[in-house]
């Protein structure tokens, strides 16, 4: 369901609310209700989202209870000591989709009970670019778009992420830097 849909859905629950609850608005002009109503619903959708955030902090999705020392010790042991992450975050509304950036790539991470992972190395991006509809802007969100060489996913979208230009941001700064880490293999691969 889009952020539109959902947005139109509460204002519905919303204007039904208000019918059952018997209070007279007649005497309130109706422009102003619709403001009034417009504003409750971008309150209650950005609430929701917060609480959402909550429950991914506590939830297994952040190292499935293993300690943060433990998951470094880990992540060294791997030989993935220099890789940094940069950015955390997830679509607006959405519990089963994360997405993590490093200094070294761009991590999707689907499902609530399975996982899947999806990465995309950013010496393989060749362009990063973000879209913002106006009901999207209203809420702060918006899609980045990353374009690689990849030939199974040339294209990937990191969907209703809030703040998508300073994302935009990220994301291109940390492209840039691995290339300059890792010059001959952007080289080979453009």
């Amino acid at each position: 369901m889009t952020i539109q849909a959902n947005h139109d859905r509460v204002i519905g629950r919303i204007w039904r609310a208000v019918a059952q609850s018997g209070v007279d608005v007649a005497p309130i002009p109706r422009d102003q209700m619709d403001k009034l109503v417009a504003a409750v619903a971008d309150g209650v959708l950005h609430e929701f989202d917060a609480m959402l955030d909550e429950i991914a902090a506590a939830g297994p999705a952040r190292g499935a209870g293993v300690p943060a020392s433990a998951n470094a010790a880990a992540a060294a042991a791997a030989g993935a000591a220099d890789e940094q992450v940069i950015w955390e975050g997830r679509p607006f509304l959405s519990l089963v989709e994360r997405y993590v950036v490093t200094n070294q790539r761009v991590r999707i991470i689907t499902g609530l009970v399975g996982r899947a992972n999806e990465d995309i190395e950013l010496i393989r991006v060749k362009d990063v670019d973000h879209t913002q509809g106006i009901s999207e802007r209203l809420l702060g969100i918006g899609d980045v778009q990353l374009h690689s060489v990849d030939a199974t996913r040339p294209s990937v979208v990191l969907r209703n992420v809030t703040d998508p230009q300073a994302v935009h941001e990220i994301v291109r700064r940390a492209m840039l830097d691995a290339r300059k880490t890792y010059p001959y293999i952007f080289a080979q691969e453009l």
